[in-house]
């Protein structure tokens, strides 16, 4: 069974304009996945949808794993104080103190921030912040991370420490977690185990990420936002 399984999925807005028309997708295993695609290709939308902070119009979504969506502003998500407390709203219920103390500190040595547990979160870098957000979604059991442009608002150190933070743990020999990225930066495809265009709606088929990205430089340039090419 695929981690993660979308069929015509389907979303429009208000004013009736189509996010998502008919958009299938597969995330067959662990690893790192990547779409991309322009502004209003429905990408965002996508992992929204994925994530329930949305309700599509029409289609299915079946997930044999838990998700958790990390925004491209970690500022949109860290609402504490310090960031063992803010990790501790990620942590699913009923745990008792030694348990929350462990997971806490499991999910912070597993981004690079061990012992920052009482580590006031305004002190952060910004590259610190997204670690902490992806600590986040470690810590609430996730196993299939749904990242919304995660390095958009980073300086290039930044971007290229997150990009290796999810490539490692969507490639550790335990438990290697699945990892739906979306990016508009095609120097990002060379890291990821398939990459899909998202255009008008809808997400094409896997490709390896090295392959399309130089197909996407020999176009125009300009990142696909209106139909698929058929």
């Amino acid at each position: 069974m695929p981690l993660l399984q979308i069929d015509a999925l389907q979303y429009r807005w208000a004013s009736g304009r189509a996010a998502l028309d008919g958009c299938s997708l597969q995330i067959p295993r662990p690893g790192l996945w990547m779409l991309v695609g322009g502004n209003g290709s429905g990408k965002s939308t996508l992992l929204r949808l994925l994530a329930g902070l949305l309700t599509p119009s029409g289609g299915t979504v079946t997930a044999t794993c838990p998700m958790a969506l990390v925004f491209q502003n970690p500022d949109h998500q860290l609402l504490l104080p310090s960031c063992g407390s803010d990790l501790q709203l990620w942590l699913p219920p009923g745990l008792d103190a030694t348990t929350s103390r462990a997971r806490v500190a499991q999910a912070l040595d597993q981004v690079g921030l061990a012992g920052l547990e009482d580590r006031p979160i305004h002190t952060l870098s910004g590259g610190q912040k997204q670690r902490l957000a992806i600590a986040g979604a470690l810590a609430s059991g996730s196993s299939l991370l749904l990242l919304d442009e995660p390095t958009a608002l980073l300086d290039p150190t930044s971007q290229e420490d997150i990009l290796g933070l999810l490539r490692h743990l969507t490639q550790r020999p335990q438990e290697p977690l699945a990892a739906l990225w979306v990016t508009h930066r095609l120097e990002e495809l060379d890291h990821c185990d398939g990459a899909a265009v998202m255009a008008a709606g809808r997400a094409g088929p896997w490709q390896p990420g090295p392959g399309l990205r130089r197909q996407l430089e020999r176009s125009s340039g300009a990142l696909p936002a209106g139909g698929p090419k058929r």
